[in-house]
């Protein structure tokens, strides 16, 4: 279980960082932290150094940083990434992370790469092993998408970005339905709901998992009320019947009213779909949560016993490792912020 010790980080002189890391370049910039490439000097392994700026919060620190750390420390999982090392400089709270070379969301835009039914078997298999793990100890992920699915040199998949991640303790408290990039936001997130449970993580990997078969995103809203619609569009219109009490949530107003898809529907639309991968998809994506296969049911089902199985990580699809340009990480930091 979770525990809820405070976070905390050794301030360290620079002079000690710098026999302990190097850094090579800079990956990547934000309003709030830089990242850089480097090595651990001691072992040669190479890390990402990720610096976020301290001074600038009327606390000293954003809080998203402190739950970051909080449940890295706290989740130890092969598909979640590792936290190296945590400590403090004059104006930087410094994590020292395993370096991942690519994410996943470049893997599905890189079309030069050819997806075989096996790896994307294997992708959300161990997806669904990074969040059940995650969920055994009672941490709710909440900003599952392909750009914070990272993938390591020997082809694992990790979870990233805890950012938004968030303990479930008090059956009771109120939380922000605010949480989700848009498109991979689950229904009852979009109605405001102030109560709910790792089932808004397994949509979100719902989502995913149709991202992997269509090589596109599946539910694209321009914004928060267009996301609705396409989402029902897609899925069908909630109602009394198929979601009990749902016309009480706070965003639930009068919605167009769209019929759920057919099973042909859906296998026309997933064309290279097995029927056990549309079996388990549309369990993922049930619009009423409380129908939502939960991530221990997900791994147990027989869409990852059938042939063909999973594709070994170390046989998975790469990308070689390219810095990217500035173009290239406005966008990306751009999506990140839907």
């Amino acid at each position: 279980m979770a525990t809820t010790s405070t976070t905390t980080a050794k301030t360290v002189p620079d002079s000690i960082v710098q026999n302990k890391y190097s850094k090579d370049r800079k990956v990547g910039e934000g309003t709030y932290a830089v990242v850089y490439l480097g090595n651990q000097v001691s072992t040669k392994r190479r890390i990402a150094i990720k610096e976020i700026k301290t001074g600038i919060f009327k606390d000293g620190l954003d809080m998203s940083a402190i739950r970051e750390v909080k449940y890295l420390q706290e989740l130890k999982h092969p598909n979640v990434i590792e936290l190296v090392d945590v400590f403090s400089t004059t104006n930087n709270l410094n994590l020292v992370l395993e370096f991942l070379p690519c994410d996943l969301e470049v893997l599905i835009k890189d079309t030069s790469i050819v997806f075989k039914s096996s790896d994307i078997k294997s992708w959300l298999l161990m997806t669904l092993r990074g969040i059940h793990h995650c969920h055994r100890n009672f941490i709710l992920h909440r900003d599952l998408k392909p750009n914070n699915l990272l993938l390591a040199p020997d082809g694992q998949l990790k979870i990233a970005d805890f950012g938004l991640a968030r303990s479930l303790g008090n059956p009771n408290e109120d939380l922000s339905s605010n949480v989700v990039t848009r498109w991979y936001r689950s229904p009852e997130l979009l109605f405001g709901a102030r109560h709910y449970t790792g089932a808004v993580d397994i949509w979100s990997i719902g989502i995913i998992f149709a991202e992997l078969m269509l090589r596109t995103p599946y539910l694209p809203g321009k914004d928060d009320v267009d996301q609705l619609d396409v989402t029902f569009r897609a899925l069908g219109t909630p109602t009394e019947q198929i979601w009990p009490n749902v016309s009480s949530l706070p965003m639930y107003n009068a919605l167009r009213v769209y019929p759920p898809p057919s099973r042909q529907e859906l296998r026309n639309r997933f064309s290279a779909a097995t029927e056990k991968a549309l079996d388990l998809l549309i369990s993922m994506t049930q619009l009423d949560p409380s129908r939502r296969c939960d991530s221990t049911q997900a791994l147990l089902h027989e869409f990852f016993t059938e042939n063909p199985r999973p594709t070994e990580p170390e046989n998975l699809p790469k990308k070689k490792e390219k810095v990217k340009s500035e173009d290239e990480l406005d966008e990306s930091n751009k999506r990140r912020k839907i």
